[in-house]
């Protein structure tokens, strides 16, 4: 994953997870590329002021949350998810951050 991430972009200000299995490979490559890693959580899970989204499941929906001042506008982000299903599309609207790279262990079929 790290060498994808090194190919396909120069600059990385942040490595974001959304919780929990994503959590399993962001911390890990935020310290590998010396860059603060951001959670994305369930509702009321975060400290502090945050921002939240709502998103469609397939039997329902979710509402994400992110710290309200955990990003700059314009920065490089790589998302890390377990299950390519959502797309990084949660995240799109919490931030004004530019996806660099989404990575996911596995798709769904």
């Amino acid at each position: 994953m790290l060498a994808e991430i090194k190919k396909k972009t120069t600059t990385v200000n942040a490595v974001t997870a959304l919780e929990s299995r994503g959590f399993l490979f962001g911390p890990y490559l935020a310290m590998k590329l010396n860059v603060p890693f951001i959670p994305l959580r369930k509702k009321g899970k975060l400290p502090g002021e945050c921002v939240q989204t709502t998103y469609a499941l397939e039997y329902g929906h979710d509402v994400l949350e992110m710290q309200k001042d955990a990003l700059k506008a314009g920065d490089n982000v790589v998302i890390v998810d377990d299950l390519l299903a959502t797309g990084g599309k949660p995240w799109r609207p919490l931030s004004s951050g530019r996806v660099t790279a989404f990575l996911s262990i596995s798709q769904a079929p």
